[in-house]
């Protein structure tokens, strides 16, 4: 806004609003770039306190209003009580912003497309580290996990959509920083929350699995200045105690694909009994299996802060501050699943050029011991004769996960007013985030068990939940559990943690006209290490006594069916399966096994560990100034100076020799795993402009252009080099990180225009680009492997050459192998093992010192692609009057051409995360009550590209959700609220690259939340 002009009273109302909660979320505070005018005392103010939806939605409106650039924002409706229980549920409702989901609650953002790993989340200011573990391998995350922050602490959050030169690096999409309680802003604060949240997914789960139907949630701030107010301390606490469910079904397994006719096994016109079958040139799929899970978690999240500000003098205040937060999930799983063989097969198909079945099935397995032959069954489970069934297994696997997720934050700060010119400011925190198994068992622990009683199995997938369909032996009507036996299993461990330690010195210099010079320096050390190791058992048929080694009554019966009542075909699918304790069967499977336990334990260390250091060291300059009185033009100019070092370590096999072991076949031989570090480093100069007029009172234009950077994700950037252990006669295969990766590099463009018509009513729309250099992909490169010596081209071999094996020759190689063996048996490298069914000596021939290095072409990833995305958002927002009534929409338009080729069956590297979506918010506001009433809506997404085991596209479906929020205000100071999230029962599907490739379809269910605040003074 401008600086050579008296603030009008709109700023002096926006500046009294913002003081009146616990932290004042104003785009310059943290940054320090915005080009105002000094602000007013509060004392030359009329006191005005707005709380509640309205103020809440006024404060955010005259933060996008007053920021230099693009800045969206939330602020708490009043001290403990953020808009949404979860603060990624609230970042949705900003246009723009999109969220993915876990377990029914939002996890992640999405910010203008750019997905989760390239939106860069502060803490006051501060960068956090981000940990998160996988299930089945070492996480490469980068992304922050807001399911692991309560909202109950937070005052405000702000979403900076251009470029600041001020700020830490790594946010293409947007960086989110998050504030909170400052005993010295707040001033006196004491109050108390509860919270009892009846979670219905808890109870639609068989009796064994059943979480509470009511848990508790507890919340409380404490804020208190003393001496003067010279002297402050806050506390902020809450305890969350939830226990949900979630039910899920579909072709987890991933499914087979095939371009054209390109494997026999998987031809769906194999028989003759194929409708509408994929024609020649279409790429189709074939599930590899049929899977239903129920899923129980019981979840225990615990945040803390403690703030102390010490006002040493007028000019100097200090603050010391620790964050603490601990999310525990215990989560039992149980599943229902059948796989499938491509063998004889019906089915039906949707039209090419990308084809999926509608309907699928496969015949039951028939087996003649006196001829050892194989044949299929009919359509209804009979085998031919003279040939018995082979019942296959109806698997029914139950799972034990543990986790604990650990954030540490401690900061210290100190500002310093040198004069009414020149501010200073040091800042230094030292950060942790962790998360790991929460049990001796590992952090993902499945035991598999079955029924070998399975015929012919059927899936309709024509609806959003596919309809399994099984046949039982002839005179079976119920799966008995004198069938049922422990088959394999698998105990995993991942872990992950990341530290971020960051040094800041910034300035302000304002000059006589009111402009402003920012600057400031920074170092920041970033640690990360990600590390998984497993312990499995393939005994999928089964081991020692089979089913007799397990008393019936392990076995629990229930109905699959039962459980996905909100998807309106389940009631026809199959759905006899059993439940059962996993502890017991664990133990009962040791007894089986004579009483060893050590395929039922987390493993003791790991084979993958990957460690990344970066270093950063960064400075800036920015400048903010006005030019204009009456309809000013205020512009800020930024530049930042980062220069980036990585170090990689991960622990890998370490190749020793190669063994020439057949004609073309070669073996490569290690030693004890070590690790192996490469190093990398770039620099980058990141400008950044922002203008913003002030056409009249009412509307303003802006206009910014700026770069900001993103970092690979960890894997890409790993240290380690990995051969594989089999090669040919022109060389081998490896893979490695490649730590000297650029980041993705952003040109971003935003235009917006901006009409203020009243108090708390605007209408905006914005139009933005982004152009992004060094999008990652893979190459491979050539290179002679200096420890692995090859016999091809060495002595031994060019001797064999000189008498008389001639490359040209027929069979040269054998030609060369049987020379080595006749004349160089027992020398160096040289051992000879018999003899083959030709004659032919057989044995190995190792590299010697001296032999040519061997050729492996390794595939490194690399900085390959540049595209662009660009996008739309609208918003509105209107106060109908003094009813109490208001209205908010947004709508944001995302469109790249990085996107996924469905017909393309090689691995691609498209944007995830891009997808239009939407927010309608209803309220009431006045007197005693509060209501809001929020639909969100996500178009389709794609969420990955790999699928269980290939490179597969995975699309997550368009989604909406319902949410309500009442509170009624008893008195100054005791509050009642209901809430009620997710009111229509929206279920959730993720299929591939047809809509009919169903890989899950997700069923969770409502919320409701009952609870009071009370305020102490």
């Amino acid at each position: 806004m401008s600086q050579s002009r008296v603030a009008p009273k709109r700023r002096l109302l926006t500046s009294a609003l913002l003081l009146a909660f616990a932290s004042p979320v104003l785009a310059q505070d943290a940054a320090g770039n915005q080009a105002d005018a000094p602000e007013p005392q509060a004392t030359d103010l009329d006191t005005i306190v707005v709380t509640g939806i309205r103020g809440s939605l006024q404060s955010s409106m005259n933060l996008k209003r007053d920021a230099a650039g693009i800045v969206d924002g939330i602020v708490a409706e009043d001290i403990g009580k953020f808009p949404d229980t979860n603060l990624a549920e609230s970042l949705q409702r900003i246009s723009g912003v999109s969220i993915d989901r876990s377990m029914g609650e939002g996890s992640k953002v999405t910010v203008r497309g750019v997905g989760p790993d390239f939106n860069l989340v502060l803490l006051n200011g501060r960068q956090m580290p981000a940990s998160s573990i996988e299930a089945t391998n070492a996480s490469n995350s980068r992304a922050f996990d807001f399911a692991n922050l309560a909202s109950e602490a937070i005052a405000g959050v702000e979403v900076y959509k251009t470029s600041r030169a001020s700020s830490s690096t790594g946010g293409i999409g947007a960086t989110i920083n998050i504030k909170t309680t400052r005993p010295l802003e707040s001033g006196p604060i004491a109050n108390f929350g509860i919270k009892g949240v009846h979670d219905t997914s808890a109870g639609n789960l068989p009796g064994v699995m059943k979480g509470d139907s009511w848990t508790g949630e507890y919340s409380g701030i404490f804020s208190r200045t003393f001496a003067d107010e010279r002297f402050g301390i806050a506390l902020t606490g809450s305890y969350q105690d939830r226990d949900l469910g979630y039910n899920e079904g579909g072709a987890a397994g991933g499914w087979y694909g095939c371009p054209r006719w390109c494997d026999p096994m998987s031809n769906p016109d194999l028989n003759g009994n194929a409708t509408n079958p994929p024609g020649a040139d279409d790429v189709y799929s074939l599930p590899q299996n049929m899977l239903y899970a129920l899923n129980s978690v019981q979840r225990k999240r615990t945040n803390a802060q403690a703030v102390m500000q010490f006002k040493a003098t007028d000019n100097i205040t200090a603050t010391l501050d620790y964050t603490y937060s601990e999310n525990r999930i215990q989560h039992r799983r149980h599943e229902l699943s059948t796989w499938f063989n491509q063998a004889t097969s019906e089915s039906a198909w949707t039209d090419g050029p990308v084809a999926a079945p509608t309907h699928y099935t496969e015949y039951a397995g028939c087996y003649n011991p006196g001829t050892d032959q194989w044949a299929a069954s009919d359509a209804s489970n009979v085998c031919p004769a003279g040939f018995e069934p082979r019942w296959g297994d109806l698997a029914m696997a139950g799972a034990l996960f543990a986790t604990k997720n650990e954030n540490k934050s401690l900061g210290f700060n100190v500002e310093w007013a040198v004069n009414d010119s020149l501010s200073l400011e040091f800042d230094y925190h030292k950060s942790s985030a962790e998360s790991g198994a929460d049990s001796p068992y590992g952090s993902n622990n499945v035991i598999g068990t079955a029924a070998f009683v399975r015929g012919v199995t059927s899936v309709d997938f024509s609806g959003d939940l596919p309809i399994l369909g099984v046949m039982l032996p002839p005179g079976m009507t119920q799966v008995p559990a004198s069938e049922m036996m422990v088959t394999g299993s698998s105990f995993r461990d991942s872990y992950m943690k990341s530290n971020v330690d960051q040094g800041q010195v910034r300035g302000r210099f304002t000059f006589e006209n009111y402009s402003k010079l920012d600057f400031g320096v920074a170092h920041t050390k970033v640690r990360n290490r990600t590390a998984y190791n497993f312990v499995q058992r393939d005994d999928w048929g089964g081991f020692g006594g089979g089913a007799a080694d397990y008393a019936d009554d392990l076995w629990i019966p229930a109905d699959m069916s039962s459980y996905f009542k909100s998807f309106s075909n389940s009631g026809s699918m199959f759905g006899q399966f059993f439940v059962f304790d996993f502890d017991k069967v664990r133990d009962a499977a040791i007894a089986a096994r004579g009483g060893d336990d050590s395929a039922y334990l987390r493993p003791t260390s790991y084979t993958t560990d990957r460690r990344t250091t970066e270093t950063s060291k960064s400075a800036w300059l920015q400048w903010s100034t006005s030019w204009g009185e009456v309809r000013p033009l205020n512009a800020a100019f930024g530049v930042r100076y980062e220069k980036t070092d990585v170090v990689s370590q991960a622990l890998v096999p370490i190749a020793t020799g190669l063994l020439w072991t057949g004609s073309n076949e070669f073996s490569v031989q290690y030693g004890a795993p070590d690790f192996t570090q490469l190093k990398g480093d770039y620099n980058y100069w990141l400008p950044s402009i922002d203008l913003g007029w002030e056409v009249t009172d009412q509307i303003v234009l802006r206009a910014s252009y700026g770069h900001s950077i993103g970092r690979p994700q960890w894997n890409h950037i790993q240290g380690g080099q990995t051969i594989d252990s089999f090669a040919a006669y022109e060389g081998g295969t490896g893979a490695q990180g490649n730590p000297g990766l650029k980041p993705l590099e952003a040109r971003n463009f935003d235009l917006s225009a901006e009409w203020y018509y009243g108090d708390a009513s605007y209408v905006s729309i914005g139009w933005f680009r982004k152009d992004i250099d060094n999008y990652i992909g893979t190459s491979s490169i050539d290179l002679n492997h200096p420890d692995l010596h090859t016999a091809v081209g060495g002595a031994y071999f060019n001797e064999a050459v000189a008498n008389g094996c001639t490359p040209s020759g027929v069979d040269f190689r054998n030609c060369v192998r049987q020379y080595i063996f006749n004349n160089h048996a027992g020398s160096p490298g040289v051992t000879v093992t018999g003899t083959d069914s030709n004659g032919n000596l057989t044995g190995t021939i190792a590299g010697q010192p001296g032999d040519p290095a061997a050729l492996f072409r390794i595939t490194v990833p690399v900085n390959q692609d540049s595209n662009m995305l660009r996008g739309w958002e609208f918003n509105i927002q209107h106060m109908f009057g003094n009813s109490g009534f208001g209205a908010s929409a947004n709508y944001t338009i995302v469109d790249s051409n990085l996107t996924y080729d469905n017909y393309n069956l090689d691995e691609q590297f498209p944007l995830v995360g891009l997808s239009n979506s939407a927010n309608l918010v209803g309220f009431y506001d006045k007197g005693p009550w509060q209501v809001r009433a929020a639909y969100n809506w996500r178009d389709k997404f794609l969420t990955s590209t790999w699928d269980s085991w290939r490179p597969n596209p995975l699309y997550v479906a368009d989604y909406g959700q319902l949410d309500l929020n009442i509170s009624y205000q008893v008195n100054d100071r005791l509050s009642l609220h209901a809430e009620a999230i997710n009111l229509t029962d929206s279920t959730m599907r993720v299929y591939g690259r047809n809509e009919r490739q169903t890989f899950m379809a997700t069923q969770t269910g409502p919320r409701y939340m009952l609870g009071l605040r009370y305020k102490f003074r």
